[in-house]
């Protein structure tokens, strides 16, 4: 018992691993500071399988929009948050 309690807690730990949020490319096409949102076009979110497009997300904390603007090109990355597809982290890409 006490090795398939291992095994169970081994498997849970690998996939929580690979969910975990990875850097995506994307540009800004809108930011709305009263909403705490921002559009981005982004390539694949791996970590949410999602297919690269164009959609608004929530950010994880308003002062992000501080630091992109319009037309900026990007690197972001998103996840689950209550919920919601959520920006957790951006910076302008180099």
């Amino acid at each position: 018992m006490r090795g398939f309690v291992t095994a169970l807690a081994i498997t849970a730990f690998s996939t929580a691993a690979l969910a975990q949020a990875v850097p995506v490319d994307g540009q800004v096409t809108k930011i709305n500071e009263a909403q705490g949102k921002i559009t981005l076009k982004h390539g694949p979110i791996k970590n949410l399988d999602m297919e690269g497009m164009t959609m608004v997300f929530v950010v994880a904390d308003p002062s992000m929009l501080n630091a992109v603007k319009v037309g900026d090109k990007v690197k972001f990355e998103a996840d689950r948050v209550n919920g919601r597809i959520t920006v957790t982290k951006i910076e302008k890409a180099t």
